[in-house]
């Protein structure tokens, strides 16, 4: 498996790990509990703090994971693997890590850095850009 195929992995991994998080907060919430989040989930309060964070945190992965997958299989099927693709796939990976982190912590600055998840979250973009760009390239 090459290594872009492997962080594809790892990213879906990750995906599968977010309603671990939210949903153990969520559980903590007052009003409900584990027993009703195993239930039909009607007419449960809605999520906050963590528990919401980590939702909106999940679905702003899956909307970059799908374009993600799709420039690393289209450059599988085409055989476009070099240290910019490697690269590029790092990066998400790492920048989608750092995402989820500063969303479901709550941060949104670091010292003398305002927006980081913002910040973070262009470079992830960026760097499926630079590594769709390998598609035409090769």
């Amino acid at each position: 498996m090459t290594y872009e195929l492997s962080i594809l992995v790892l990213n879906a991994i990750l995906c599968l790990t977010f309603p671990w998080v939210y949903n153990y907060a969520y559980a903590k919430q007052p009003g409900v509990g584990g027993k009703r989040l195993m239930g039909n989930r009607d007419n449960l309060p809605e999520r906050s703090g963590v528990a919401a964070r980590g939702l909106r945190a999940h679905q702003n992965h899956l909307e970059n994971l799908l374009p993600f997958a799709i420039i690393v299989l289209t450059a599988h099927v085409t055989g476009t693997s070099n240290t910019v693709t490697i690269t590029c796939a790092v990066v998400f990976l790492l920048c989608r890590l750092a995402h989820a982190t500063f969303y479901i912590a709550g941060i949104s600055r670091l010292p003398g850095i305002n927006g980081v998840r913002s910040i973070v979250y262009f470079i992830c973009v960026i760097s499926m850009l630079v590594y769709a760009a390998q598609l035409f390239i090769y």
